[in-house]
C-alpha cells in the first residue's frame, strides 16, 4: 500500500460475533473501485462483515466506485480488507482506497 495526495491508503489488488450492537474499538472506510456495481459486491461484503462481526454499512456511489465503513476489531477489519482486494466472484477491483474512520454508534451491517 502506498499513501495518495490526501495522506489515504491506496493499494492495488492482491496487496494485502453476529451483525448486531457490538462493542467496537476501531473503524475504516474503504473506497473500492472497478467493476464493483451489478455483480452482488456490497451484499457480499454485508456477508462478509457479518461472518466477522462488524457493523457498518456498504454503499454504491455515483462515480461506479463503492464505499464500505465497517467497525469492530482490528482483525476483523483487517480480514475483511483483504477480502475487498478481491471481491465476489463476478467483480474485478482495480482500486483500494482505506483510512481511519470516525467510531459512529452502528447496529449491523447494511447495504445502502
Amino acid at each position: 500500500m502506498s499513501g495518495d495526495t490526501t495522506g489515504n491508503q491506496v493499494s492495488q489488488p492482491g496487496q494485502p460475533e453476529t451483525g448486531g450492537a457490538t462493542s467496537v474499538s476501531h473503524g475504516r472506510s474503504f473506497r473500492i473501485r472497478g467493476k464493483v456495481q451489478g455483480v452482488w459486491f456490497r451484499e457480499s461484503t454485508r456477508q462478509q462483515a457479518v461472518r466477522l462481526g462488524l457493523v457498518g454499512h456498504a454503499k454504491n456511489l455515483p462515480d461506479g466506485s463503492v464505499e464500505v465503513l465497517a467497525m469492530g476489531s482490528d482483525s476483523a477489519l483487517t480480514e475483511l480488507a483483504a477480502w475487498l482486494h478481491r471481491g465476489p466472484p463476478l467483480a474485478r477491483v482495480e482500486q483500494v482506497e482505506e483510512h481511519a474512520a470516525e467510531m459512529q454508534p452502528m447496529k449491523g451491517f447494511q447495504t445502502l
